[in-house]
C-alpha cells in the first residue's frame, strides 16, 4: 500500500512539473508577441518623422520660389543705377557733407536682373548722388498729395498737410515718404483771362460774377446796373490783380 502511494505522488509531482513548464513557455510568447506589437508603432513613427524631415526641404524650396512683391517694380535688365531704391540695398552714409556729391556701394535685391552700361549683367554697383534728405529735394523730384478743402484765395494764402513721395528714379537719405505744409494750389477750371474779359464787357450785368459762381454778387451787380458803374469798376481792377477769384477757392488756370 506504501508503494502505491508513493507513486501516485510521483506522477503528481511530474504533472504538475510538466504543467509549470508549459506555462512558462506560454508566457514567453505572450511576451514576444506583445513586444513585437509595440515595436510596430514606434517604427511607423520612426517612419513618418523620417518622411517628414525629408520632405522639408521641398516645402521651403516650394516657398524660396514664390516672387518677392517688390518685382513689379523692378525693371528687367534695366540699368542698375536707374534701378527704383527698392530693388536694391545700399550701405548708407550719413556722414557725407551735405550739398556733395556722394558715392554708395549697392547690391541688387535676389530675383533682380539689371546691367551696366556695357549690357553686362552685375550685381554690386555704385550709384552716386547728392548729398541730402528726401524732404530737402527739389519740388519736381517729388509728388504729393492734392487738398480741395482750402482756399487759394485768402489772406495770408492758406497751408495744408500733405504726403510726399520721392519719384523711383530719384535716391536721398532718410525716409521716402514724409508729410509737408504746402500751399493751396488747386484749380476748378476758371480762367483768368475769360473772367477779366467778362468783368470788362459784361460787367455790369454781373456777367463776371457768375461765371466765378458768386451768384449773389451777380444778382446784385444786375440789378444795380453794376452799381451804377462804380462796382463794375471796382471788380475790374479786384479780378485784374487776382484779389478775386472763384467762389470754390480755387486758383485760375
Amino acid at each position: 500500500m506504501a508503494a502505491r502511494w508513493w507513486r501516485r505522488a510521483l506522477r503528481g509531482l511530474c504533472g504538475a512539473a510538466l504543467f509549470l513548464s508549459q506555462l512558462s513557455v506560454l508566457s514567453g510568447r505572450v511576451g514576444s508577441l506583445m513586444t513585437t506589437k509595440l515595436a510596430q508603432p514606434q517604427s511607423t513613427l520612426a517612419k513618418s518623422l523620417t518622411s517628414t524631415s525629408t520632405n522639408a526641404p521641398y516645402f521651403k524650396a516650394f516657398e524660396s520660389t514664390e516672387i518677392p512683391p517688390y518685382l513689379t517694380n523692378c525693371p528687367s535688365n534695366g540699368l542698375c543705377s536707374r534701378l527704383p531704391p527698392d530693388c536694391m540695398t545700399c550701405n548708407t552714409n550719413y556722414s557725407c557733407i551735405y550739398g556733395k556729391t556722394a558715392t554708395f556701394d549697392c547690391k541688387v535685391k535676389p530675383h533682380v536682373h539689371c546691367v551696366d552700361e556695357n549690357n553686362h549683367e552685375q550685381e554690386n554697383f555704385t550709384i552716386n548722388m547728392t548729398c541730402q534728405f528726401c524732404w530737402q529735394l527739389a519740388t519736381s523730384d517729388y509728388v504729393c498729395t492734392n487738398s480741395t478743402n482750402c482756399m487759394t484765395v485768402s489772406c495770408p494764402r492758406q497751408r495744408y498737410n500733405a504726403t510726399c513721395t520721392v519719384r523711383d528714379h530719384i535716391h536721398c537719405l532718410g525716409n521716402r515718404v514724409f508729410p509737408k505744409m504746402l500751399y493751396c494750389n488747386w484749380t476748378g477750371g476758371y480762367k483768368w483771362s475769360t473772367a477779366l474779359a467778362l468783368s470788362i464787357t459784361l460787367g455790369g450785368f454781373g456777367a463776371d460774377r457768375f461765371y466765378l459762381g458768386q451768384w449773389r454778387e451777380g444778382l446784385g451787380k444786375l440789378f444795380s446796373f453794376g452799381g451804377l458803374g462804380i462796382w463794375t469798376l471796382i471788380d475790374v481792377l479786384l479780378i485784374g490783380v487776382g484779389y478775386v477769384g472763384p467762389a470754390d477757392g480755387s486758383l485760375y488756370i
